[in-house]
């Protein structure tokens, strides 16, 4: 019986280590609750995102954050300030107040950390945006296009809040919208794409 246990071993070490690493990948950061702690993060955050967005608008302060989502943009961050902290509305308010060492540039946001601060975006071409739009937004269409990021504007001139989102500018949002936005596209789509994944990744 004990040889027969260890001959299987042997003969199907390969599908049992390819298995284990579909379970430490997916199913067991599940069973453990990883998943859910990291959604209620990411909506925490949201809602801070929201407020800060609302705060600038009324404020009239132009801002300018970018949220990372699967595809990496560790070149981005490199061109800014590393901060690496908690999200919260007030640091985010604070780092776009005029005249303060960190308020050009963008904010970007990896991790549910506010991981820099003052980080050059690519611009979309001229032909890609309404005339009116300015160098914000600019980036904000650009950076959407490089990645599949969410980028929240903040209008310095009008104080409206748009979304950019794969090359796509959705602006003048309410408060309300704009949660709905961020709510889809960073916690709804990110879990249904991680489940689309891990079936593929099962079905392998």
């Amino acid at each position: 019986m004990t040889y027969g246990v260890i001959i299987l071993i042997v003969i199907f070490q390969p599908e049992l280590r390819r298995g284990l690493e579909q379970l430490g990948s997916s199913g067991l950061s599940r069973f453990l609750g990883f998943d859910k702690e990291i959604m209620a993060k990411s909506k925490e955050n949201i809602y801070k995102i929201v407020i800060a967005a609302k705060e600038l608008s009324k404020m009239r302060i132009g801002g300018l954050i970018v949220i990372q989502k699967e595809i990496k943009i560790e070149d981005i961050i490199a061109t800014g300030i590393q901060i690496n902290a908690e999200v919260s509305p007030q640091l985010l308010v604070n780092l776009f107040t005029p005249n303060t060492p960190l308020h050009d540039g963008a904010v970007i946001i990896s991790d549910n950390k506010v991981a820099a601060a003052a980080c050059m975006l690519p611009l979309a071409n001229n032909n890609d945006i309404a005339k009116e739009l300015g160098t914000r937004h600019r980036a904000a269409i650009g950076m959407s296009k490089e990645s599949d990021a969410i980028v929240v504007v903040i209008s310095e001139e009008t104080g409206k809040i748009s979304v950019a989102k794969d090359g796509q500018l959705y602006a003048d949002l309410d408060e309300e919208t704009l949660k709905k936005i961020l709510i889809k596209n960073l916690i709804v789509e990110d879990n249904k794409n991680k489940e689309e994944k891990a079936n593929d990744e099962a079905e392998k």
